[in-house]
């Protein structure tokens, strides 16, 4: 181990006044001649998914010491999608990413700790301490606080989903008041993150699949009992790492994002992992580009059936093994690559092998010889449309082609009271525009919309494209990530009330079927909105985002 950077803090005469204030919470010198580990806990009482990693952070504090470092923990802040879902509030969730990452980065810069170790849950979360980590390189690990535990309503287990497609349920008339109350009362049951292969879990199962969290370390559900263990492991391996040397960016490699891809594939995962996944690129100076994330998703086989498409929930991953045992069939199949370095020092093939333990009879994760389909479940569609491309989750869906009326809407409200009117139709393709990473801004999900279409029985048959995003708790035919989005002169914002869209998921095509007459007229008299923030945060978000074909982010890299 190489001197430590956090000497230029705490250690020679000059830095006496800085010890003397260390000493006042606490510290020791012996303390402070050790290597100091930065937690950076995403702790909020304003959701379920963080909840409890206020108390898990004493947990890693314990593994640091017992691993013969010194922890000092810091916070940052989290933005629930879930609770914000379908409201001014959710424009924030998508900007809270980068806002995370730079206060990781922040703190760890100006304090200069030796290693981290990031707590994270709710969606948001995970990729950004993954890019702040991948920015920084400084060692260290990603603990995920795990998932909740379903609810469950009359004998069945439910989730968060179920509730936001029980509002068009009602809203249709096809349950009563009651049993929507019901619902929401009983659908989450404690702490814990989303509890299907939604974007929370999704991204875990990244973080393992990456090698920037310990493999083993990400299914163990956030009531578990388990959960302190292995958050004071996560500790030992973080004060492993410093030693070790053992940096981001010599884990989080061009085969390890490939890797990441596959599982995200394998798992039915979120389309906000395309999102993040090119974010994490762009920090770790990796070349990943979203035509590269279609073609390994198209080798790779879909292998797990969780929700919201599949059978079963987040937690029964664990019960069956964990995110080993899927990370175990890529590598069977040829579709990771066994030599790639993890955060604990061994190989992907060796860590692999020490914690995949599949559980007998378990029917959750499928063998590869008997996948759910050969491809895995995210599409990349380009055309007319799309000329940058678009995400489409194929899991769940049988039909391969949608051509359909475009029903046209400039924000989020309006197509959700028009499905809840029941305005929306079998064959529509309903288009929600200017919620795009600048025109929303932040990138809106969708959750609320696509939820009422699925509870009002018209998942199989209407369509619905955005520029904005996806909950990983979406099914149906959604596509979301539209670019090159409105504000920025995308075709979205040309399409009219009528018009014909074809969206072809077999040959990754999706056109807007007007002639090119019509559309250069259209666009001779289109005007950009102005923008509907112009300071804060969210007007400096505005001027400062990219495409979300290449991550939406805003560091400039």
């Amino acid at each position: 181990m190489d001197k430590l950077q956090s000497y230029t803090i705490t250690q020679g005469r000059d830095r006496a006044p800085a010890r003397a204030m260390l000493k006042a919470i606490g510290f020791t010198d012996e303390d402070l001649r050790k290597p100091i580990i930065g937690i950076a806990n995403t702790w909020i009482e304003t959701m379920p998914c963080n909840f409890n990693l206020r108390a898990l952070a004493e947990d890693v504090k314990r593994g640091i010491r017992e691993a013969g470092g010194t922890p000092m923990e810091f916070n940052t802040i989290a933005i629930s999608d879930g609770i914000t879902m379908g409201t001014e509030g959710m424009k924030a969730s998508l900007v809270s990413r980068d806002l995370i990452a730079d206060s990781i980065e922040l703190c760890a810069r100006g304090y200069m700790f030796d290693g981290l170790v990031c707590m994270v849950a709710c969606d948001k979360t995970i990729p950004a301490a993954a890019m702040a980590l991948l920015r920084l390189n400084v060692p260290g690990v990603i603990l995920y606080g795990g998932t909740i535990m379903p609810g469950h309503h009359n004998g069945k287990p439910i989730s968060i989903q179920d509730v936001f497609e029980a509002v068009g349920a009602n809203a249709a008339g096809r349950i009563s008041d009651a049993e929507l109350l019901a619902i929401e009362n009983e659908a989450c049951p404690g702490a814990g993150a989303c509890g299907g292969q939604f974007t929370a879990n999704t991204m875990a199962t990244v973080m393992e699949a990456i090698g920037l969290a310990p493999m083993g370390t990400a299914a163990v559900p956030q009531v578990d009992s388990r959960k302190k263990e292995v958050a004071a492991y996560c500790g030992k391996v973080a004060v492993e790492a410093v030693k070790k040397g053992i940096k981001p960016r010599d884990v989080a490699t061009r085969a390890a994002f490939e890797t990441a891809v596959a599982s995200v594939a394998a798992s039915g995962g979120s389309t906000n992992s395309v999102l993040h996944l090119l974010a994490m690129a762009r920090e770790g100076a990796v070349s990943l580009t979203i035509d590269d994330l279609n073609a390994i998703s198209d080798r790779t086989p879909l292998l797990a059936s969780l929700k919201p498409a599949g059978e079963y929930f987040a937690d029964d991953v664990d019960r069956a093994g964990g995110i080993p045992v899927i990370l175990h069939r890529l590598l069977e199949g040829g579709f990771a690559d066994g030599s790639a370095l993890t955060v604990t020092g061994e190989t992907y093939a060796e860590a692999v092998a020490a914690t995949a333990k599949e559980t007998p009879g378990q029917k959750v994760i499928r063998p590869l010889s008997d996948p759910i389909k050969k491809s895995g479940g995210l599409v990349i569609l380009k055309g007319t449309l799309s000329p940058d491309g678009a995400v489409i989750k194929v899991t769940g869906i049988d039909k391969k082609q949608h051509r359909g009326p475009a029903r046209v809407f400039n924000s989020e409200e309006p197509a959700m009271q028009a499905v809840l009117r029941g305005d929306i139709k079998p064959g529509d393709v309903v288009v929600i525009r200017y919620e795009g990473p600048k025109g929303g801004p932040g990138m809106r999900e969708m959750l609320g919309v696509t939820g009422a279409i699925a509870g009002a029985g018209l998942g199989q048959d209407v369509a619905l494209l955005t520029d904005g995003r996806f909950s990983g708790a979406t099914r149906g035919f959604s596509i979301g990530h539209v670019t090159p989005e409105a504000v920025d002169g995308g075709p979205i914002g040309l399409v009219e009330e009528g018009d014909s869209i074809l969206i072809d998921i077999e040959h990754n095509v999706m056109n807007l079927e007007v002639d090119d007459a019509t559309l250069a007229a259209r666009r001779a008299k289109w005007v950009c909105p102005e923008p509907k923030y112009k300071v804060g945060v969210f007007g400096k978000y505005i001027r400062s985002v990219g495409s979300a074909s290449e991550g939406a982010v805003t560091s400039g890299a």
